[in-house]
């Protein structure tokens, strides 16, 4: 889930007390998302079902990740939000800060049970010293994909429950393979070296390390060297990790393109790697020195602060959260579904795609939340962009990762 800060500043320039506008809309609500073809599918076909139940309309509009952000600014720039729109929880402490956002205890008072019978680990998230002013619908963890027909044609063994990252180094130079002029055609691993989340901070939680400080004005990514050092030689000693140029030709996920055999990522990747026609598996993430970690983040609903139709917008948000809506939204496949009962049903659990669902929910027993707070995505750029320089093979790990250091804390220190 990669955050660009032109794709929110606009928004968090506002003041946003903006209502919902766009007249007396009756039993008309907005709900604004992001997603796939066959996401919008869905919910067009939830936005239906709740239509013929509640007598509500709702008009249900879903883009794309880069479009959808742009879009949300807009509205807000044009004092007129959608209802209810999906939020992405590292960004939701930027969106609350700015009192743009209706709180929810109200209605979650009226329906205790709704909110009793998520997962903990996603409702933490939306919870603030106010109370509750978003709800998760999934969440995501991050775990091991790998191609089983290369680890067969390299003829070692799939990736292990008691694997290491040396262990991972080692299959991951095995897999890396050269035509006959020398020049690599298929990569061991890649990894995202951009957001934090599909790998950097599993990495460094498993090495001990962690990636902020408490009061988030410290970051804390660069403390331990290791981690550090362990990619830069897979990178530029064993060559097993593709440079950032052959990672754009392949559009940027070398793993679906057949050209990788192994990834780290969540559960977002199940439907678009099925499609692709790759014969894959998951395992849980490599143990490091001080065990094994990995992240989890949610997406959720909120809703706009001083919306016209708050009841009918909460309806929308319980309806998705019900029995019913998770289970709708299990079809999809794209992540693991916040409400327990249809997480650890066959619905979720035995699906189309025969990926070990049941991995990505014990995950929860060693995952570190993904950070969240005021600044995340000018923080979370500045790291990202800076640290592009491991690539460069004149650099060394500790200079590039001190550099994408100091401009994390630059863009900390400025959103105080």
């Amino acid at each position: 889930m990669k955050l660009r800060s032109s794709l929110i500043g606009l928004a968090l320039a506002l003041t946003l007390l903006a209502s919902c506008a766009g007249g007396d809309r009756g039993k008309t609500i907005t709900v604004l998302n992001w997603g796939s073809e066959a996401e919008a599918k869905v919910w067009s076909e939830l936005a239906a079902d709740f239509g013929a139940k509640t007598g509500i309309k709702v008009n249900i509009e879903t883009a794309e990740w880069d479009v959808y952000w742009e879009k949300i600014n807009t509205l807000y720039a044009a004092n007129t939000p959608p209802e209810v729109f999906a939020m992405d929880a590292p960004l939701f402490l930027d969106w609350y800060s700015r009192d743009a956002l209706l709180p929810l205890d109200p209605y979650i008072k009226k329906d205790q049970g709704l909110v009793n019978g998520l997962f903990p680990e996603a409702l933490a998230a939306y919870k603030t010293d106010k109370g509750y002013f978003g709800l998760p619908r999934d969440f995501q963890t991050i775990v091991l994909f790998y191609n089983k027909a290369m680890f067969d044609q390299a003829k070692l063994p799939y990736p292990k429950d008691s694997w290491t990252w040396d262990d991972l180094r080692a299959a991951a130079k095995k897999l890396t393979l050269r035509d006959s002029a020398g020049k690599i055609t298929q990569w061991g691993f890649s990894p995202d070296l951009w957001d934090i989340e599909p790998f950097m901070s599993s990495l460094v939680w498993s090495y001990g390390g962690d990636i902020i400080s408490a009061d988030h004005k410290k970051t804390l990514i660069g403390d331990k060297l290791e981690p550090w050092q362990l990619v830069w030689d897979m990178i530029h000693v064993d060559k097993s990790i593709p440079d950032q140029d052959t990672q754009t030709q392949y559009g940027n996920d070398m793993f679906r393109a057949g050209k990788a055999a192994m990834i780290s990522i969540g559960h977002w990747s199940v439907p678009e790697y099925t499609d692709a026609g790759i014969d894959w598996a998951v395992a849980p993430m490599p143990k490091g020195p001080a065990g094994r970690a990995t992240s989890v983040n949610s997406a959720g609903f909120v809703m706009a602060k001083n919306c016209k139709n708050p009841e009918a917008g909460w309806k929308w948000i319980s309806f998705v959260l019900s029995e019913e809506g998770q289970t709708k939204l299990a079809s999809l496949n794209f992540a693991v579904p916040a409400r327990k009962s249809v997480a650890q049903s066959q619905a979720f659990l035995e699906n189309p795609a025969k990926v070990d669902n049941k991995l990505f929910i014990d995950a929860l027993a060693y995952a570190h939340l993904k950070p969240i707070f005021v600044g995340y995505d000018a923080w979370s750029t500045a790291f990202g962009d800076n640290l592009a320089a491991i690539y460069d093979p004149t650099k060394t790990a500790a200079g590039v990762v001190k550099a994408a250091v100091d401009a994390a804390d630059r863009a900390l220190a400025g959103s105080k």
